[in-house]
């Protein structure tokens, strides 16, 4: 107990190899993929959440111990202890991607849970979260992925230019998503294998990782907003590959 409680921070997390999974969706979502080692539930959640935790190795707690464990405001009084995935980005390589999304410097936790999820709604092979960006099992971020970070390869890469240097050197052309871009989202190729550079809306990003890019690309805008944030600007250019993917088959 004590131990899952420090699971709470990154480096507890990092040290021990361990997150924190709450709620039946990400409970049931981690035991369908293997991860979970324990489970804590009170009486209550114990009892609601029976046909679920069959088989789970499952330690009964008090409602104190339980809000302990929440990060939420409201707790269910159910949370997994997992296993951190083994996966890297060279692992992903091999398997011949066709389609990945690249948050470079998101910090905000509900971002890049929302990335996650749209990356694996559009059927992307991974999530590659670059530079300074947010623990992906930040409590927060799991529950904005849904369930989608047990689904989809979600890797941390603290390296941004090492990372695009890697995709173009297995063939992807990489599309950093720029205002007064060079190409007009419209207009780009986007049949073949494409890696997408996302950046926070505040600053963008970084020059370097731009000019690493096999091109900017802009979103055309007819409205009066000047920006979208990295999520919306994420699910538009995810949807338009996944499309040409479809169409290219």
């Amino acid at each position: 107990m004590a131990a899952a409680v420090k699971l709470h921070r990154h480096t507890g997390r990092r040290r021990a190899a361990r997150f924190l999974a709450e709620g039946p969706n990400l409970v049931e979502a981690a035991l369908r993929r293997g991860l979970v080692s324990e489970v804590f539930a009170t009486e209550s959640a114990a009892d609601r959440f029976g046909p679920l935790l069959a088989g789970a190795p499952v330690h009964l707690v008090t409602e104190k111990a339980a809000k302990a464990l929440s990060d939420t405001v409201t707790p269910v009084g159910l949370v997994a202890v997992c296993t951190l995935p083994e996966v890297d980005l060279a692992e992903v390589l091999t398997g011949e991607p066709t389609l990945v999304a690249v948050p470079v410097g998101i910090s905000e936790p509900g971002n890049a849970g929302t990335v996650i999820r749209v990356a694996d709604a559009m059927g992307a092979d991974a999530v590659v979260l670059a530079g300074d960006s947010v623990d992906p099992y930040n409590g927060k971020c799991l529950r904005a992925s849904a369930g989608s970070i047990f689904s989809i390869p979600v890797i941390s890469h603290h390296d941004a230019v090492g990372v695009v240097t890697q995709l173009k050197g297995s063939g992807l052309q990489v599309l950093a998503t720029v205002l007064g871009g060079s190409v007009p989202l419209d207009e780009v190729d986007l049949s073949g294998p494409t890696a997408w550079l996302f950046g926070p809306e505040a600053h963008g990003l970084p020059a370097d990782v731009v000019a690493l890019a096999t091109a900017g690309v802009e979103i055309p805008m007819a409205g009066g907003a000047e920006s979208l944030n990295v999520a919306s600007a994420a699910a538009i250019c995810l949807y338009q590959s996944a499309a040409a993917h479809r169409r290219a088959r």
